[in-house]
């Protein structure tokens, strides 16, 4: 494996292959290819060529064709092309800047200028690929920050209601359970995991008298518990980000019921958003297995059948099939973030 740059020169004449090479070879690796096809297969294969010089009149695939594939094609549409041509018409320069080249080479060849212009289009590779990875390295900073406000926060809101944190965790991780045994993306069932924490941050602002009474809730401190659902939408809410909109949802709809008798806005069946319904049932199903201040907690098989029996009426049928679906992985998890 050498560390220089690695060139492919694509050509179908023979000599200008061996004019390129005996001009590079010093400073670059080289392969080689006399067909578009061969050169479509060349750049697809690691390494990647770091580089390509394509010459624009060939039988079968020209040039023009060959760039067409190579930037059509997601593994190889960031290699920078510079055209080899005799032609000198500004409109075939045009086109081929307009397919994606970065430069011209001309025949015939002036070693000084084809050593300039690879370098050039390095470097200019090198400092485009640093700008991207910083970017890259920038945003997951900031969406692994704003994410760990979000868990923050979610436990802030769980400490109130005298819990250790290993609630949002637990229902968090059986919400994602629930979202791939139901088909959802990885993607899409990790903003689940993500955006659990949030469902009951609007806790903080019920009272204590109210969210820590060890009795049951008299009728009026029932209706001021509820207004935590649209308490935790206000502190999320009014945020761009696909992230905080998927918070806002769970604060404000995960009480509602697939019967439509839940609330805050009594929303029924498929009205209710989806990322709700699912959170429904991994929160109930923690509520119930945890010790509360007015409760001891369920033992896992009867939490379970409960969940069963919610069926069409508190939960999401197909969703309650899923969660049955992944009991094992469930139980595991229960076990491992016991508390």
């Amino acid at each position: 494996m050498t560390d220089k740059p690695l060139v492919l020169i694509v050509d179908d004449t023979p000599g200008n292959i061996t004019i390129l090479m005996e001009v590079l070879k010093n400073e670059y690796a080289i392969i080689a290819a006399r067909t578009g096809a061969q050169a479509l297969k060349l750049a697809s294969c690691d390494p990647k060529p770091d580089i390509i010089l394509l010459d624009v009149m060939m039988p079968v695939m020209d040039g023009y064709e060959t760039i067409e594939r190579l930037k059509g094609d997601a593994a190889t549409a960031a290699i920078p092309v510079l055209f080899v041509t005799a032609l000198s018409d500004d409109s075939d320069e045009s086109r081929g800047l307009a397919l994606g080249a970065v430069d011209y080479i001309t025949k015939p060849f002036n070693p000084d200028i084809i050593k300039l212009r690879i370098a050039n289009q390095l470097e200019l590779k090198r400092t485009r690929d640093g700008l991207e990875d910083a970017v890259r390295e920038r945003t997951k900073e900031l969406t692994e920050t704003r994410l760990e406000v979000i868990r923050r926060l979610g436990r802030a809101a769980e400490y109130r209601d005298n819990e250790t944190g290993l609630h949002i965790i637990r229902m968090s991780k059986y919400g994602q359970l629930i979202a791939l045994a139901a088909g959802w993306k990885e993607d899409e069932a990790e903003q689940i995991l993500d955006v659990s924490p949030m469902h009951d941050i609007g806790k903080i602002g019920i009272p204590d008298s109210v969210l820590l009474k060890p009795s049951p809730l008299a009728q009026e401190e029932w209706e001021i518990m509820r207004s935590h659902c649209e308490i935790g939408a206000e502190i999320i809410g009014g945020h761009h980000s696909a992230l905080m909109k998927a918070a806002e949802i769970a604060a404000r709809f995960h009480h509602e019921r697939w019967d439509g008798s839940g609330y805050p806005s009594g929303l029924k069946g498929e009205e209710i958003p989806a990322i709700a319904r699912i959170i429904a049932i991994a929160d109930v199903f923690d509520a119930l297995t945890s010790k509360r201040p007015y409760k001891d907690p369920w033992p896992f098989d009867t939490a379970v059948e409960e969940i069963r029996k919610q069926s069409g009426t508190q939960f999401d049928p197909r969703f309650v099939e899923c969660f049955m679906k992944v009991i094992p992985e469930v139980r595991e998890i229960a076990v491992r973030f016991a508390g």
